[in-house]
């Protein structure tokens, strides 16, 4: 299963549980597969508007989409192991700056894995 949770500076009283799984830190300053860039965090943020989300998701699937046809061993490994355990996919957000998780690029990795990987369960967030 492919999921998502939120990464906590400093967990907050009253956050949920960390979920039990394989938790991958999936934050642009990390090598992941599925990190967005800095470059387009940074965009989308300074204005996050309705049209900065689409600019941002148009960036973020077509630079997951190079990194798959380059590195789709690195894909297949990450399919495999949500097929053998919970993984879940981290970010801070919801955050001040963006109090949306369905803003989040844990989000659209999320849309991006089950479009391109039928055969793994996708669970997104509750809204």
């Amino acid at each position: 299963m492919l999921s998502r949770y939120t990464i906590y500076r400093r967990r907050p009283v009253g956050a949920p549980p960390l979920p039990d799984g394989i938790r991958k830190d999936t934050r642009w300053r990390t090598r992941h597969v599925l990190r967005p860039t800095k470059q387009i965090v940074e965009v989308y943020l300074e204005d996050p508007t309705d049209e900065a989300w689409q600019v941002f998701r148009d960036a973020y699937f077509t630079l997951l989409a190079e990194r798959l046809a380059t590195s789709t061993e690195l894909f297949d490994e990450l399919a495999s192991l949500c097929n053998e355990a919970d993984v879940y996919l981290g970010c801070s957000c919801p955050t001040k700056q963006q109090p949306r998780v369905d803003r989040c690029h844990t989000w659209l990795a999320l849309e991006f894995m089950k479009q391109n990987f039928p055969g793994i369960a996708v669970e997104f967030p509750k809204l």
